[in-house]
């Protein structure tokens, strides 16, 4: 069995060692490359900026994570292209169709990417500049196979056209339209011609040669070659779509056997029943069928007596009969009780959650719906959707009680944790203390609980807001304890707070316990959210960008269960594709970001790791940027340091800092403006100055000095501020280093 995965970076363990095996297969089918390229991948898959490119690795991997092959894609979202670097396959596993498999998944990211087109580059295929006959044959075969999906080489220009003289055997560049049909236009290809020259092949293409391949693009549209090797009518057009309003969506196939028929036992099957009529017609949800996974998935977060005890006396218990707990006794771990009535006590923490013989098979299936959703995002989907009953998330290492037997968000983020850091959100009215009780003393794995108070809500003895982790864990558990009575817009103000903490740890993964209880009228809660809320916070948790496992909690009032999941899925996507938006389309307008002044002690660590992203500045300028904020907090006006923050659903997006220039009757200084790079380019950047500058001129300021480096690095900064009205009025040589200039711009304000 394979599968294809992204690869993020090369932090974890996991990941170090996929990543070695794909540079050992550069090495052996690649001999000619510079071994310190293949040793930066790394790096670039970690900082992007330094390239200019946004590097994404995929690997076609064995169950056993023997990398069979690769491909390594590099976006542009500024220009809106992407072009494939490299694509190869183990020397043993050629022909396996490894090769298509990964060709397939490139597209389909592109396509998710909006990009104008997939572009690469293929050696010819023809006699008379590729006489070796081994090597021709190759690339025939090569270019054979991109034709299937209509992908064929530019002509007409100076692409192939020799570096210096003496160079043979230029590659072709090739251009796939992603099965659009659309036509290559002279502007855009110019523009990907000109990134691909100066940035990928800087050190060996000089300037006189890009202008002159950049100019040799005269036809509107491009001419492509004609089709060599397949007919028009036989290529592949479809891409299947990898955008983020796919969603993966799985259902426990056996949830109806555990059905308790007694007054009062709200968490019954017609649960997901409801909520299936509602949601699957949208179109939203792609259905996916659940996979085994093994029980040492449930061993890694709850203890092994504990899970075999369930599966015992579920076992043990008569067709149509429920065990109920009724005695609780001090829990000895070297002498449990023998009676099973005690016994249930011994591992449960409530009266109304039964044993019976149906709970343990419902549940186990319930694990495998959440592992199902987990490996659909390691295969490289954005969302995915466990909806199953019955619920975890009360399941502690130890116990099960509310209606839940084995932590299902748990075990998905402790399968997720092998590849990046994950947060747990559960947003379900009740406290989540299974997560807590599971992860308290762990870092690697972020909790977040928003519920109601414990003084009023289930399970009444954890949840408060001082329960923050223990040891290693200390720091890494929020619990945002909630009022009696609460309404959407409260709820929010909470869940911002929440998404704060997320936005910080910097998670590779959010696994989401989506509880619909907080919704108005339901049985079990006291709250009244909407399906505005819900469609609300949906956006705001979407907006975070990340990876989701969105695993199904509480919610009994039947009658709005179904509206209120379709809303927030679609709240959700909405504000995925808002984030979206944000990364790759700079030509749009980014939503939802607010302006403040203020500044919190947050956003002290906020300020330092925006700064660092941008990839401009100096470590010890990085210091400052932070050092600044801290004065700020701690002298207030006195400081001289004023702050626009611009936070985006409770990340910070840039922000500018300015003050008086001491001795001076009206002059101020701009400190700093940064915008984090998912943000750049859509006017932010701008935005912030024009706040600043009303601000100072409300303050009673007349002239703006800020100072920039003359480096090329900050061409695209001078020009910034003087497109916005900025005038050069000194250049100090020399001043920050040799050859690097001090550039001073002013712009009066009267």
């Amino acid at each position: 069995m394979l599968c294809i995965r992204r690869i993020y970076d090369n932090i974890l363990p996991v990941n170090k060692s996929t990543l070695s095996q794909v540079q050992e297969i550069l090495r052996s089918q690649f001999p000619a490359i510079d071994p310190k390229e293949i040793e930066t991948i790394a790096e670039k898959l970690r900082n992007p900026f330094k390239q200019r490119f946004r590097m994404i690795l995929f690997v076609a991997e064995s169950i056993r994570g023997k990398v069979r092959g690769f491909a390594l894609l590099l976006h542009e979202p500024e220009i809106r292209f992407t072009y494939l670097d490299w694509i190869a396959t183990a020397s043993a596993r050629a022909g396996a169709g490894i090769g298509g498999a990964l060709y397939d998944r490139i597209r389909q990211e592109s396509l998710a990417l909006k990009v104008g087109g997939l572009f690469y580059e293929c050696l010819p295929d023809d006699a008379d500049n590729c006489p070796d006959p081994a090597e021709l044959k190759q690339n025939q075969a090569r270019l054979r196979f991109y034709e299937r999906y209509g992908a064929r080489p530019i002509v007409d220009t100076a692409y192939e056209s020799p570096v210096k003289p003496g160079d043979t055997g230029m590659p072709h560049l090739v251009f796939d339209d992603l099965g659009t049909d659309r036509t290559l236009r002279k502007t855009f290809a110019r523009q990907v011609v000109r990134a691909v020259l100066e940035r990928k092949y800087a050190a060996y293409c000089p300037a006189d040669y890009v202008e002159r391949v950049v100019a040799s693009f005269r036809d509107d549209p491009v001419h492509l070659r004609p089709y060599r090797y397949v007919k028009p009518e036989t290529v592949i057009k479809v891409v299947e779509s990898r955008s983020t309003e796919q969603i993966a969506l799985i259902v426990n196939d056996r949830h109806d056997i555990h059905h308790v028929n007694e007054r009062g036992y709200v968490e019954s099957p017609v649960r997901v029943k409801s909520m299936l009529k509602i949601i699957e017609p949208s179109g939203l949800f792609t259905r996916i069928k659940p996979r085994p996974f093994a029980d040492k998935h449930l061993t890694a977060v709850h203890d092994a007596d504990f899970v075999g005890y369930l599966k015992r006396a579920c076992a043990e218990v008569p067709a149509g009969k429920s065990l109920y707990p009724y005695i609780f006794p001090i829990r000895n771990k070297t002498r449990p009780p023998k009676e099973p009535s005690v016994l249930s006590g011994y591992y449960c923490i409530d009266t109304f959650t039964p044993i019976n013989a149906n709970a343990y098979l419902a549940a186990r299936r319930s694990v495998d719906c959440a592992l199902t959703a987990a490996r659909e995002i390691l295969d490289g989907r954005r969302l995915a959707y466990a909806l199953i009953r019955p619920p975890g998330h009360h399941a502690e290492r130890r116990s099960f009680g509310g209606f839940c037997y084995f932590n299902n968000n748990a075990i998905a983020a402790q399968y997720l944790c092998a590849h990046g850091k994950v947060a747990i959100l559960d947003v379900d009215y009740h406290h989540g203390n299974g997560g807590q009780d599971i992860f308290y003393r762990r870092s690697d794995v972020l909790t977040v609980s928003l519920h109601g108070h414990p003084k009023f809500a289930y399970p009444y003895f954890c949840g408060f807001e001082e329960e923050r982790g223990e040891g290693e864990g200390e720091g890494f558990n929020l619990n945002i304890a909630l009022p009696e009575a609460l309404d959407g817009e409260k709820y929010r103000k909470a869940l911002s707070r929440a998404l704060r903490r997320i936005e910080e740890y910097r998670p590779q993964f959010l696994v989401i316990g989506l509880g619909l209880d907080p919704a108005k009228g339901d049985p079990t809660g006291t709250w009244s959210l909407t399906l505005r809320d819900f469609a609300a916070n949906g956006r705001m948790i979407g907006a975070l960008g990340l990876p989701m496992v969105v695993v199904q909690e509480g919610g009994y009032r039947t009658q709005t269960l179904g509206k209120n999941a379709l809303a927030f899925f679609r709240g959700l996507i909405e504000g995925a594709n808002q984030w979206a938006d944000s990364r790759h389309a700079p030509t749009h307008r980014i939503h939802g970001v607010v302006l403040r002044d203020g500044v919190v002690s947050e956003d002290g660590p906020r300020v330092r790791r925006l700064v660092e992203v941008t990839g401009f500045f100096h470590p010890d300028e990085i210091d400052v940027a932070e050092e600044l904020i801290v004065e700020r907090l701690q002298k207030g006006n006195a400081s001289g340091y004023h702050f626009v923050m611009a936070d985006h659903y409770g990340r910070l997006a840039g922000y500018a800092c300015f003050g008086p220039i001491p001795c001076t009757a009206s002059s101020f200084d701009l400190f700093w403006i940064a915008v984090h790079p998912d943000f750049q380019g859509r006017g932010l950047g701008r935005r912030l100055l024009v706040e600043a500058e009303q601000r100072i001129k409300a303050a009673g300021g007349s002239r703006i000095y800020v100072d920039t480096s003359q480096r090329v690095q900050y061409a695209s900064t001078r020009d910034f501020y003087e497109h916005c009205g900025y005038r050069l009025e000194a250049v100090l040589k020399d001043f920050y280093a040799v050859g690097d200039g001090k550039a001073i711009y002013c712009k009066a304000l009267i």
